[in-house]
């Protein structure tokens, strides 16, 4: 059984999550603990995005970015996987310095310093030198860099379908076993 965290930043790609979290609740019995970390900006793009406010109806633990006694901000709370999305540029460029100021920062620096499972599912267009830069250090330290690419195989209907390509692949990513569109089967 697994302890995941899920991080939602002020990135632009609140669906991602929205939907990443839903699917999540849908396997729960593939999960022990499930938390979630909204920053402020994530809320206010949530409700630009989104139109509305369900970010406070998830019947999940919810907590702050600045809430360092949550549990996962240790080691020893045995979080497994952490998955950040949408990520945003300012907060993969903080955890690649190592600068561990918020909960976010911190829960990934543990992620990292276990050798457990840290998937940074970005957002952003175009990526600078820098970004690029960041995204490399996090992968030699062993991270996971999902960009939210959608794919097109499956032929995607909706908005919903086709970022429900990106978070198939990041549950499959975390190791979840899901049911998605694969290809050639």
């Amino acid at each position: 059984m697994r302890k995941v965290v899920v991080a939602v930043t002020g990135a632009s790609g609140s669906i991602y999550a929205d939907l990443l979290i839903k699917k999540m609740k849908a396997i729960k019995e593939q999960w022990t603990d499930l938390s979630i970390i909204l920053t402020d900006n994530a809320k206010e793009v949530w409700r630009t995005e989104l139109g509305n406010d369900s970010f406070t109806m998830l019947d999940l633990p919810v907590f702050g970015k600045k809430d360092f006694n949550a549990p996962f901000a240790s080691g020893s709370g045995q979080y497994d996987t952490m998955i950040i999305i949408p990520c945003s540029m300012g907060t993969l460029g903080r955890i690649a310095a190592g600068v561990s100021n918020d909960l976010i920062s911190r829960a990934a620096d543990v992620v990292l310093k276990e050798r457990r499972k840290l998937i940074c599912v970005a957002r952003e267009t175009p990526y600078n030198l820098v970004h690029l830069r960041n995204m490399e250090t996090i992968t030699l330290a062993g991270g996971i860099i999902c960009p939210a690419t959608p794919s097109f195989y499956s032929n995607p209907k909706t908005v919903e379908e086709t970022v429900m390509t990106v978070v198939d692949r990041v549950l499959d990513l975390a190791g979840f076993d899901i049911k998605a569109y694969r290809w050639g089967a």
